[in-house]
């Protein structure tokens, strides 16, 4: 359940919410979400079966998320299988902010 961008989808509240039908989630999520993209978000936006499978995604994973069109555009299964990752300014960001996505693209190789 390792996301292109190495992010863990087990460890996402959208997942999490979606996996156990927790609407109290969802509504916490969709709040927080709101306020950090300044945007409105509903619980009824919170539903994702992860990023690599097939099924009900965010709309901003399914739709908006660079990574994962960039990925899927170069028949790539995650970003660390693509020579370009180490300067690659979409997954940069992420992974300058998370070890584990870095350590989860390596390992996967």
């Amino acid at each position: 359940m390792i996301a292109f961008c190495g992010l863990d989808c087990e460890k996402c509240d959208a997942f999490i919410a979606t996996k156990n039908n927790d609407q109290a989630l969802r509504e916490k999520t969709a709040k927080l979400w709101s306020e950090l993209n300044n945007v409105p978000i509903l619980p009824e936006h919170i539903n994702c079966e992860g990023c690599r499978v097939d099924g009900v995604k965010t709309f901003y994973c399914s739709t908006l998320c660079e990574i994962r069109k960039c990925a899927l555009n170069k028949g790539m299964e995650t970003c660390g299988d693509c020579q370009e990752m180490a300067t690659c300014p979409k997954v940069g960001a992420v992974l300058q902010n998370s070890i584990e996505a870095r350590d989860n693209l390596q390992n996967m190789k």
